[in-house]
Formats: C-alpha cells, structure tokens, sequence
C-alpha cells in the first residue's frame, strides 16, 4: 500500500487519502498555480499507525466517554488521546519513507500541515481545527507528524467533529465492512474522519496573507479581497495582526480601495520555533504590497478561481520577489 504521495501524483479527487488541504496543493500544482513543493503522508498511514500500535480501541473508548456539555470532559478525553498518540512508535518504514521523501524535496525546512479527511468539504470546514508546525527541519520532522494526527483529537477538534456528526458511528469502529481506504472513524459508511499531514517546503515569506476572490462582505461576485501582512501568514490567520486590506475589480483588473493597516509586529522563523519581532518604524505604517503587486497576485487567485470553479479563500506567500500559494478552499460562508 502507498503511504506517500507527492503534490504531481495528487489532484482533487484525492480528498479522501490526502485530505482537503493536500488535494488542493496537489491539484494546484499539476494545474501549474506557484505552489512550494511537497508531499502528502496520506491518511493509510495514520490509519495504519493506530492499527499497529493498537489504539484505535483506546481512541473511541475515549470518546464515547466524553459528556459534550462538560468542557473538562472534553479536554480530558482530548489530553489522554494525544498523550498516548504522542508516546506510540511510528512504525519503521514509515519512518524511513517519511525521511526519504524529505531529504528528495531538497528543503532544509518545511512546513508540516495537518490536513484532515472531511476539511473544506461542502458540508463542512475544518480548516482552523487542526495544527500546523512551520519551519520544521528534519530532526523535528516525526514528532510533528505524530503530533498533526493527534490533533485530530484536539479540544476544538472534538467538539467540532462531534457536532458535524464525525463522531456518531463509532459502533462502525470494529463492524464496518472493509473499505479500500478503511478509516479511523468509519470514513466508508460517509460519516467519520481522518487526518493526512502535509509535508511543503518553506517559504520564508516577506509578506503574506489571504485573498477572497468573492468579497466576504458584501458578497460582490466581482469583488476580489486581498489581506496582506509582515512576516508568516500564521500571522493573519490566527488573527494576531491587523493587515492592509485591497480590494480588486476582477473584470476591469483594477484597484477599488486600498486600507493601509500600521504593523508593529511581525511572525518570522527563529532557530528553535518562530518568533515576534518588532516592525522596523519606518516600515510600520507603509503599504505592504504595491499596485502592481496586487494585481498581480489578483490575477494568480483569479486564476485559482476560475480552475476550481467556485470562489474561494487561498492563502499566499511573498519572497524574493515571488508570490507563492500555499493554501485554497472553498470560501463556507457565502450564501
């Protein structure tokens, strides 16, 4: 069985092996947008994980134990589950071709990814649940594996699986019939979920952020949203600055407003993990991307857009005077 695919041998249709995140990247690549390179640990081998190290069972005891209405359940349940996760041995040829592929991809460091088998599906998002670990090198590399899947299991991840119905069949744990991608929570009777972890070299962005090539707000469908900022975009995801916002008009390709948004802190990566430094003053309140910039990186989203066929939410990179994506899904809140 395979347990590693690279972006070129993954496309959408891979969701269910590579997971939301990793079939985006690979359907990106093999359509040519700038995606940094990398590859997929995919969901077989979790699934395979917990069936040597036989804890699947401890997995769902633990949560059908869970009583959602007690947060202190929750996070119990959530403690005990990435404890013993974290502890287990991954197996070793898992190991070796974990390594192999890294030392192939030519990156000193990477950004591991969690990439979850029901993520930025039309029924739901699970984008935000899962972690993420930027500059990763290769001694760190296992353990942040191991540590993406168990946060299939985090606080947050419980109780949004829970109440996406994720968890409800848990009978199916041992009864379901075989599937040819058996999953963790009886993924073929179209009720549970996985966890693939990406594995894509790092950018080691300038500047970064999102776009949203329909206009979040106002749900202007010629209306494209840009959010960019210092530094890594963890940044702007988790909400920790407040970036320049650009707004695009994606027929005449030209700049309809530009908010201008003083940055005095930045996430850049450090020796151990990333770190918070303070924006230079003269830089702080400047506008981050030029005009040109922006169209350019509009005209790279719209390009995303119009391949996938539906307005989406893409993540992006600045460096060295490349713009590069890392990240699309579906944008979930339009009506």
């Amino acid at each position: 069985m395979t347990f590693i695919k690279t972006f070129k041998q993954i496309t959408k249709k891979s969701v269910l092996e590579a997971g939301g995140k990793g079939a985006s990247l690979g359907e990106m690549t093999n359509a040519g947008i700038p995606v940094p390179p990398g590859f997929v640990v995919l969901s077989q081998a979790f699934d395979r994980f917990l069936d040597e190290t036989e804890l699947k069972a401890e997995v769902a005891a633990r949560l059908a134990e869970v009583n959602y209405k007690d947060i202190n359940s929750v996070d119990k349940a959530s403690n005990e589950i990435r404890a013993v996760i974290g502890k287990a041995k991954m197996p070793d040829d898992l190991q070796v071709a974990i390594l192999a592929e890294f030392k192939k991809l030519g990156a000193k460091l990477v950004a591991v990814r969690s990439s979850a088998t029901a993520e930025d599906s039309k029924i739901a998002s699970w984008a935000g649940e899962l972690e993420t670990y930027l500059n990763t090198d290769q001694k760190r590399l296992l353990s942040n594996v191991q540590k993406c899947w168990s946060s299939l299991f985090t606080t947050r991840a419980i109780f949004y699986g829970h109440e996406k119905g994720f968890y409800k069949k848990l009978k199916l744990f041992k009864s379901a019939p075989p599937t040819p991608n058996p999953s963790l929570l009886g993924r073929g009777a179209g009720m549970g979920v996985s966890v693939a972890v990406v594995v894509q070299a790092m950018v080691q962005s300038e500047i970064s952020g999102i776009c949203f090539t329909v206009h979040p707000v106002t749900e202007d469908k010629n209306q494209l949203l840009i959010e960019a900022g210092y530094g890594l975009g963890e940044a702007i995801v988790s909400g920790a600055i407040t970036p320049d916002s650009y707004v695009v008009d994606k027929k005449q390709g030209t700049l309809l407003e530009i908010n201008v948004a003083e940055q005095s802190k930045q996430l850049v990566k450090s020796a151990k993990s990333n770190k918070w430094t303070s924006v230079k003053k003269t830089e702080a309140g400047l506008q981050k991307l030029s005009g040109k910039e922006i169209l350019e990186l509009a005209e790279i989203c719209m390009t995303v857009e119009k391949h996938y066929g539906f307005p989406c939410d893409i993540e992006w990179a600045y460096a060295r005077g490349k713009f590069h994506i890392t990240q699309s899904r579906p944008i979930t809140t339009l009506k």
